[in-house]
């Protein structure tokens, strides 16, 4: 059985994130303190496993040395509607380097012109998460540069196949990023991701915690971006305990996710201030607030007690 009872929250979501309404994610409070469960609901117990462990060792141990004090971090805006812009970026108080959920030139073009209007030095980075063909990525990214040139960052995961990204990375001017999902195309060689990509993004939790997180990164030996899965504070302080402590950072993290939550388990939420973010231990004081009817709790609880029993971790 999993050593912890779990605290499980539902927080409504502002804006389209995964399509997502409410984020639902379980919460512990360990020996090192609070520390977050928040594998995707349609991830099995396989895909979920790195998720618990990664929750496990921050509830237990201490978070590894940091060599910076603040984060730099971006803005991100959801697939929204242009109308919709102008308040979400206010969320994310002075950040110039915006993420954008996108699916084509013709369709998004328009939130990248409505950001310049109220961040005028904005940089983008333009997510497709795995959207694209090659052919479809080549145009794409054709019509990006000629509108909008030096002013995009990179695009994250264009396409999910490792010669396509190979073929488009020597097609195009902008820098390619790829999320730890790649792994599982190229298998224990991760020496092969600089054939494919200039940037990796990393997640605290997929990753299996923030230590096998470093480990990965050294690995990987890429410019690399810390992000999160729509994380509570609670999950965000251990994304920027990774970011402190990676030696190769690229530039600013996507850890002010906050913004995107109407609600967070803590009185004292981790958001961006002027661009930037500092760490500090948070107390889940607000839980009972956002818990879930008891069929839910049983769920998460069910689903923790599995993946130990299983040996999976």
């Amino acid at each position: 059985m999993f050593p912890f009872q779990l605290q499980v929250v539902s927080i409504p979501v502002k804006a389209n994130f995964r399509g997502l309404k409410f984020r639902e994610l379980a919460l512990f409070e360990g020996p090192a303190g609070w520390s977050e469960f928040s594998a995707f609901t349609e991830y099995n117990n396989k895909e979920s496993t790195p998720w618990l462990s990664a929750s496990l060792e921050a509830a237990t141990k201490p978070p590894p040395k940091p060599i910076r004090d603040q984060i730099p971090v971006n803005a991100t805006l959801p697939n929204v509607k242009v109308s919709e812009v102008k308040q979400l970026l206010a969320a994310f108080a002075g950040c110039t380097t915006v993420k954008i959920k996108i699916n084509d030139f013709i369709s998004d073009q328009d939130l990248l012109v409505e950001t310049l209007k109220h961040i005028p030095n904005a940089k983008f980075r333009l997510d497709v998460n795995g959207g694209w063909s090659l052919a479809e990525a080549v145009a794409n990214l054709k019509n990006y540069e000629q509108e909008f040139g030096s002013l995009i960052e990179y695009v994250e995961q264009p396409c999910t196949d490792i010669a396509d990204l190979s073929i488009l990375r020597r097609s195009t001017s902008i820098k390619i990023a790829v999320d730890e999902s790649i792994r599982k195309f190229l298998g224990s060689d991760l020496t092969k991701l600089k054939e494919v990509a200039d940037i990796a993004i990393i997640k605290w939790a997929p990753s299996g915690g923030v230590r096998s997180a470093l480990e990965l990164i050294e690995k990987i030996d890429l410019p690399v971006v810390i992000s999160s899965a729509l994380d509570s504070s609670v999950g965000i302080s251990h994304g920027l305990s990774l970011a402190a402590a990676v030696p190769n950072l690229y530039g600013a993290c996507g850890l002010g996710t906050v913004a995107l939550l109407d609600g967070d388990v803590t009185s004292e939420p981790l958001l961006a201030a002027s661009g930037f973010m500092r760490n500090r231990k948070i107390i889940a004081d607000r839980v009972s607030e956002f818990k879930v009817a008891p069929d839910r709790q049983s769920w998460w609880q069910d689903r923790a007690n599995a993946i130990y029993e299983e040996g999976l971790l």
